[in-house]
Formats: C-alpha cells, structure tokens, sequence
C-alpha cells in the first residue's frame, strides 16, 4: 500500500477529506488504491473527465509509468493515442478498427467514423499527435466550407508539415 501511495504521489493527501481534493487529486488517490491490489490489469472508465489538461497527462503519464496493462474508455481521441499502445474504435457498439495507433487512426477513419479531415503522426518526442482540420466534414463526408479545386472536388486537408500558406483557407 505504502509504494502504490508513493508511485501515485499522494502522501501529503492522507490527512485530508476526499471532498476537499481537486479532480485529478482524487484520480490519483484512486489509482493509488487499485495499485496497491498489484492488479494484472487496470480498468479505466473516462478517467481525465473533467481534469485541466496538466492533470490529464500527469495522471496519463503515471499509468503508462506502472507498466500495468490498462483496459480505457476515452471519447478523446488525442489523449487515447497519448496512453494507449492500441485502440479499439467503436462505431454504433461495433469495432470499426482495432489494432496499434497510427494503423487505426488512418484519416480515412477519422472522416468515415468521427465525421472530421486529420491526420495523424509520430513527433520526434514520440508522442502521437492528431492534426484537425478546421471545419468537420459535412454528412455526406464533403469538407463544409472548404474550397473547392477548379474542377469542383473539395480541396483536401494538406498533408503533415505542409506549410501553412499551402493549407487550404475558408472563404471570408
């Protein structure tokens, strides 16, 4: 119990009334409870739900940390591909992909299932990061408010690294 106490950082919470901890406090106080059981697997429901961004990675960093394999249900695409090794992409209750990140979270994905133009890559500090185009795709999948190339197809979303005057602008 003392290391799990410890590994989460939450000694100088011990005296105090859960209530009075801050959201991402009382996450942590909780992980530390479930580590303490030296559990083969953590299972995770929207854990950085209604956490300032600071203690969405902190908290994200210290579970990839324990080396636990953790089972996660995240509606955020960004902090998914920060923790996780794999996903598991749901469409209606039913896997639409499953498999390692960049393999799942192809920009042809990214529009048939979540309805929005991104792509997504490795930087160099290794974290994945997914790049939004302005506006999402309309229900027909066209790009809303994009321009349209001169034989009327939508002008797509530039690749990873393009510089910003070749991205394509939203008419004013």
């Amino acid at each position: 119990m003392s290391a799990a106490i410890d590994r989460c950082g939450v000694r100088p919470f011990a005296d105090r009334d859960h209530a009075s901890l801050s959201g991402g406090e009382r996450q942590r106080v909780l992980l530390a409870r479930a580590l303490a059981q030296n559990p083969k697997l953590l299972v995770l429901d929207e854990l950085t739900n209604h956490l300032d961004i600071r203690a969405r990675f902190e908290l994200l960093d210290l579970i990839r940390a324990t080396g636990v394999t953790t089972l996660a249900v995240l509606h955020d695409l960004d902090l998914a591909a920060r923790l996780c090794d794999h996903l598991v992409v749901l469409r209606d209750g039913t896997v639409a992909a499953a498999g390692p990140v960049l393999k799942v979270l192809t920009p042809e994905l990214l529009a048939d299932v979540f309805g929005v133009h991104a792509h997504t890559e490795r930087h160099a500090d290794g974290v994945i990061r997914i790049t939004y185009a302005a506006r999402p795709l309309a229900r027909d999948g066209d790009p809303q408010g994009y321009p349209r190339r001169r034989d009327g197809t939508p002008a797509a979303m530039p690749p990873p690294g393009a510089p910003a005057s070749d991205q394509a602008r939203s008419p004013k």
